[in-house]
């Protein structure tokens, strides 16, 4: 066996030599650090017990304090990261998924045929789901069965400028699904406008 043929370094070498020299750094750094501390008498020394005990109290809250920001980290680039993931998965060979859902022009068609019949609650409805699906066609908001209203708002408020178009449709959808008040022509016409508004500007 030649000598090349043995490695001269790998990932687990490199990264226990980057380990010790941390380590090594850290403990230079604390003996800094404690030869920098007045000393105290013999009287105003602390219990071991309650040295640890501060110990545990400082790690605990440390520890908090990370979850604390990996959770508003989470809050505020979620949206973004559902949208590039989806982007992502947008090649060729996913179009099957999009296959199950009903096409814009299919659910602006049926909203006509429910205003015609007078159900102005599923014609907005439709107008509300065509809106969904073209923001999902064209990679802006992708749709997940567990998204509310609300936080498509949140979404397409830090995606897009004009949104007034947007809040009119969520807040129809959302007296719609929470109110028994009756939708009205006017209701059927606010939710056209504001779909017009929104993809033929």
């Amino acid at each position: 066996m030649t000598i090349d043929a043995f490695e001269k370094t790998s990932w687990d070498w490199q990264l226990s030599l980057f380990r010790k020299q941390v380590g090594e750094w850290l403990e230079y750094q604390s003996s800094r650090f404690q030869g920098t501390l007045p000393s105290f008498p013999d009287e105003l020394s602390i219990a071991p017990w309650v040295y640890q005990l501060l110990k545990v109290l400082f790690w605990l809250i440390f520890g908090l304090f990370l979850v604390w920001l990996g959770w508003r980290l989470w809050q505020e680039f979620n949206p973004y990261f559902y949208s590039w993931l989806a982007r992502v998965g947008r090649h060729p060979g996913s179009g099957d998924q999009g296959s199950s859902r009903e096409t814009s022009s299919k659910l602006l068609t049926r909203s006509q045929e429910f205003a015609l019949q007078g159900n102005y609650r599923e014609a907005c409805r439709c107008i509300y789901l065509a809106t969904l699906q073209q923001l999902h066609e064209k990679a802006i908001a992708p749709q997940q069965p567990s998204r509310t209203d609300g936080e498509y708002l949140q979404l397409l408020r830090s995606l897009i400028t004009p949104i007034q178009p947007y809040e009119t449709l969520i807040t129809l959808h959302e007296r719609i699904c929470f109110d028994d008040a009756q939708m009205l022509p006017e209701n059927y016409q606010q939710c056209r406008q504001a779909y017009q508004e929104i993809f033929q500007a």
